[in-house]
């Protein structure tokens, strides 16, 4: 079996700065589609479309756009495909300490501070602070090296202040402090990725990360709070979402191209986990069948 070497982003800021800003768009696309992981804290707008969230151990659907601070060291996915649909994506990363060790410790950065500490389970924003944030974050591209730090740290105090968001990972994900840990659980998650439509045993994963079935378990309960046969199925009805809201197929064909191989069973999963069933959830998309 070909174990695909899981990555760690060197994200070098060009010299003379001390955060990297980047903007995507049709003519230049942001490539990172596996799951990958950096020191810097990462915040991401994503201007209209839809897609998925892969953030640690939560995998969601988002709609309209997004607006996502991903914490440091956190595994997460590229969030824009061709396919996407948005008008462009701008990025920002930074190290926790890249205005200097203390910086952020002085009383009025202390809620700054508490984002990036809640930022550790990844945030999505929504609402007016999506918006609003949003444009602040296109207006980067216009700016002065000075304006565009000035203007991040302002973004930073808008973010830390508001109260329109999700913690993606509620329940924990508490990625060990050895650099190993981050490379196994990004073999993980990039195998489910590359191969959720087919079966993937317990014994098959297990030998992936050269580890036995039960100590696996533990290991994958500990870091991501979830089983990892509930985290493959979390991954199977996303991909189902996404496909219902995109795609002119079948709701059969969502199902078996989901990696489901039983229709009533796909069918009592996906209320489960949205609340209603697939026909239910295509249609309040309101979805142009063809």
């Amino acid at each position: 079996m070909q174990k695909q070497k899981p990555a760690f982003e060197a994200i070098e800021p060009n010299f003379g700065h001390s955060f990297t800003y980047q903007k995507f768009s049709e003519n230049k696309n942001d490539k990172n589609a596996n799951w990958h992981y950096h020191p810097e804290i990462e915040l991401v707008y994503v201007n209209g479309g839809s897609g998925k969230r892969q953030i640690g151990s939560h995998v969601s659907y988002y709609s309209e756009g997004d607006l996502i601070l991903i914490g440091s060291n956190l595994p997460h996915c590229g969030f824009t495909d061709k396919l996407t649909g948005n008008d462009s994506e701008t990025v920002v990363q930074m190290k926790a300490d890249f205005l200097g060790n203390d910086f952020f410790n002085i009383p009025e950065m202390k809620k700054i501070q508490a984002l990036f500490e809640m930022a550790q389970g990844g945030i999505a924003f929504h609402g007016k602070t999506k918006m609003k944030i949003g444009e602040k974050m296109e207006i980067l591209e216009y700016q002065s090296d000075f304006q565009r730090l000035l203007s991040i740290l302002n973004i930073l105090n808008e973010l830390a202040k508001s109260d329109e968001l999700q913690i993606l990972n509620a329940e924990g994900f508490s990625m060990e402090a050895e650099v190993k840990d981050n490379d196994r659980i990004n073999l993980v998650f990039n195998h489910v990725k590359n191969n959720f439509k087919e079966e993937i045993t317990l014994d098959e994963i297990a030998d992936l990360t050269s580890m036995t079935v039960p100590s696996f378990c533990r290991y994958f309960k500990k870091i991501t709070n979830k089983t990892f046969v509930q985290f493959v199925n979390e991954y199977r009805l996303v991909h189902a979402s996404k496909l219902l809201a995109e795609k002119p197929m079948s709701i059969t064909e969502v199902c078996f191209e989901s990696g489901f191989n039983n229709f009533s069973h796909f069918n009592k999963q996906f209320k489960a986990f949205t609340g209603q069933n697939p026909s239910e959830y295509r249609n309040q998309l309101k979805t142009v069948l063809v």
